[in-house]
Parts: C-alpha cells; sequence; structure tokens
C-alpha cells in the first residue's frame, strides 16, 4: 500500500472518522489516526495542519469553484441568481464529497471545535463570494448581503439533499432560491 499521495489521505480520513466516532473527536490523539491508517504521524502532517482540517480540506477547492463561477456568470445576470448559477457549478463537488461530509457532518455538529472551525470556513466563503460579486459592480453595501443571503440558502439546500438524497441537489437549490424569493416578495 502506497503511504503517501491520495490513498493515505483517504486512508487518513476514513481513520479519523472511525476513531472520532467510536472515542469521540476530542479524546482522540493524531497519532492514533495515523496508527489506525497506517501512517506515520509525519504523514498525516503532510496532508492536514491538524485534526481539526480534515474536515475543511474541501474548502478551498470549494472556494476556488465558485469565484470562478460567479466571474463567469453574463454581468447583466443579477446577484443572487448569479450565486444560484455558481452553486450549481459546485454540485459535482459536493456530490464527489457526500460520503465523507454526511458522516463529518454529524460530528462537526457534536463538536465545539469543528463547529466554530466550520463558522470561520464559512465566514471565508462569504467573503470570497463578496469580493467576486464587488468585481462584477455590486456594490460594497449590498454584495456581503448578497452573499450571506446566497450561502445561507446554499446551506439550507445542501442540508436538505443530505436528509433526502431522492431529491438530487441541484433541484434543492433551486428550491431554495425559488423560496428565498418568495420570502423577498413578501417583505414588499
Amino acid at each position: 500500500m502506497p503511504r503517501s499521495g491520495e490513498a493515505a489521505r483517504q486512508r487518513l480520513l476514513e481513520a479519523a472518522l472511525e476513531l472520532f466516532t467510536e472515542r469521540g473527536f476530542d479524546q482522540t490523539p493524531v497519532e492514533a489516526i495515523a496508527a489506525r491508517a497506517g501512517v506515520t504521524e509525519r504523514t498525516f502532517y503532510r496532508h492536514f495542519t491538524d485534526k481539526r482540517e480534515m474536515f475543511f480540506g474541501g474548502e478551498g477547492e470549494l472556494c476556488d469553484v465558485l469565484v470562478r463561477a460567479v466571474a463567469a456568470v453574463p454581468h447583466a445576470v443579477k446577484p443572487l441568481p448569479a450565486l444560484r448559477a455558481a452553486f450549481h457549478e459546485s454540485v459535482p463537488l459536493f456530490e464527489r464529497n457526500r460520503p465523507f461530509t454526511e458522516r463529518g457532518a454529524r460530528l462537526i455538529a457534536e463538536t465545539p471545535a469543528l463547529e466554530e472551525r466550520s463558522l470561520a470556513k464559512r465566514a471565508l466563503l462569504v467573503s470570497a463570494l463578496t469580493d467576486a460579486l464587488r468585481a462584477r459592480g455590486v456594490d460594497a453595501r449590498s454584495a456581503p448581503l448578497h452573499a450571506q443571503v446566497g450561502m445561507d440558502t446554499l446551506a439550507m439546500a445542501t442540508h436538505r439533499w443530505m436528509e433526502d438524497p431522492s431529491v438530487p441537489l441541484g433541484e434543492q437549490l433551486d428550491q431554495a432560491f425559488r423560496e428565498l424569493r418568495l420570502a423577498a416578495a413578501a417583505l414588499k
């Protein structure tokens, strides 16, 4: 079995999920994760800065996909529809990571350190989307609002998709944005 690369990374992720489920996040040291995965601690640290980051390794890729997708939407498209289009571009990434995300979501919800990191990572995504919207000409005052509302809508759609995978994530996104539009119309 190779000691580095994607195979080692996947073994580390699986080992961590198993151990966190068995022992709890706080009671599982990095050395135990590495031992269960059949690698050294040094190999662990080649792939992850710490055990909290194991749950958020895909955030950089997600951010890149979303920022590029927002930039690719024609400039005449308003901010929230532009975000919805960008989120649709990220669906394959969510689908690919679903097995890990689904199991990890429970641990994140149960572990304050992970929940805190999740909120920080989400704030970084909102900031990146804010910058992407501003680059499209959205004013500095409303770009953060659109980015935050958009991320909240994405979170709602992915949560629903995790609960009911029979409805594809793309459909969940469209439904969540329809509900957002109706809610905004009710404010008038």
